[in-house]
């Protein structure tokens, strides 16, 4: 259905590569290295807000690198995809953790409680003759933790898991055996929520 377009990842996290592998997408990666802007407080606008920016950021050196390289620039039209994930718990944003302080700080906030994760996406369409458009939605899901002592949390934190993730924890890793139960989808938890991606698409361009 896509197969007319060049399809981009905006992001180098290896969680969401192998979902959109997973799913059957053939695309390429361009990390976008642009200085992150919040300007809300609400988790759903902050997560498409972020994700917009990647998608933008990459959508612009694109188009800087076609401008240059005209001679092989693609003619296909492109879609770029933006993604951010966020957890909020007691009205707080939690982004990744900058050290082993702050993410057991982090997951002392998450024991014993549900929370939100939110997994902005946006599609930045870019046409061979320069016009460009875009479109962006977010997907919640609620995840309830166990109860931690301080002895798991320490030993969470010293396996080096929670550094590069929203919330410091990973569903899909050793921190599984701590989540009690979710709403909605789980894969909306490790990063990009695959199936609703693809039915914006199609509803988009189908």
């Amino acid at each position: 259905m896509f197969d007319s377009y060049k399809i981009i990842l905006a992001s180098g996290s290896p969680r969401r590569k192998q979902l959109l592998e997973q799913t059957g997408f053939e695309f390429e990666i361009c990390v976008s290295a642009c200085e992150e802007k919040i300007t809300s407080t609400d988790p759903e606008k902050v997560c498409m807000e972020l994700s917009l920016q990647k998608a933008l950021d990459v959508a612009s050196m694109i188009k800087a690198y076609n401008e240059k390289h005209s001679d092989i620039a693609s003619d296909r039209d492109l879609i770029i995809i933006g993604a951010d994930t966020i957890v909020a718990v007691d009205d707080e944003i939690l982004g990744k953790p900058k050290d082993d302080d702050e993410a057991i700080l982090m997951l002392k906030k998450l024991s014993g409680k549900e929370h939100s994760v939110y997994t902005g996406v946006s599609f930045v369409f870019m046409s061979s003759d320069g016009r460009v458009g875009e479109h962006s939605f977010f997907e919640r899901t609620g995840v309830s933790v166990y109860d931690l002592d301080e002895d798991e949390i320490t030993a969470y934190v010293d396996s080096g898991e929670p550094l590069d993730k929203a919330g410091a924890y990973g569903i899909q890793g050793g921190f599984a055996k701590y989540i009690e139960k979710i709403s909605g989808d789980y894969f909306n938890v490790v990063g990009l929520p695959v199936s609703r991606l693809y039915h914006e698409l199609k509803k988009l361009l189908g």
